[in-house]
């Protein structure tokens, strides 16, 4: 996940902050427009930065609420294991493998999410 981030903050994120600070300063330069102008066009060039930590935000979120709903089923599927009477020391193992398991069928989840968000950001950008 951690490579995901790095990917979208370098790829995109980076990019919109280059361009909202280009944006400010061509506001601050326009010797026309009052000051109440000039902060009504900053907040306008910092919309898209925005919408686009909502928009990485909430994915990222969608993305933890799964892995903690895996984590909880793994975990009750333990549990109920052990009371129905399991050894312990498979029992407590078994949440880590049924995560892994997990993980490994829902791989593709993260690269979805990243395009998903990379399309997303790309069309935010323009």
């Amino acid at each position: 996940m951690d490579s995901v981030v790095k990917s979208l903050e370098q790829e995109n994120i980076r990019k919109m902050q280059g361009l909202l600070f280009r944006c400010s300063a061509g506001c601050c330069e326009d010797n026309q427009a009052s000051m109440q102008q000039v902060h009504q066009c900053i907040e306008r060039c910092h919309v898209p930065l925005v919408q686009a930590q909502a928009l990485v935000t909430n994915e990222l979120e969608k993305f933890q609420d799964c892995l903690a709903r895996c984590t909880t089923h793994c975990n009750d599927k333990a549990k109920d294991s052990i009371d129905a009477g399991s050894k312990e020391p498979q029992g407590k193992r078994q949440p880590d493998s049924c995560v892994s398991r997990y993980m490994d069928d829902h791989v593709h989840l993260i690269l979805t999410m990243t395009r998903k968000m990379k399309e997303s950001l790309s069309s935010l950008g323009k």
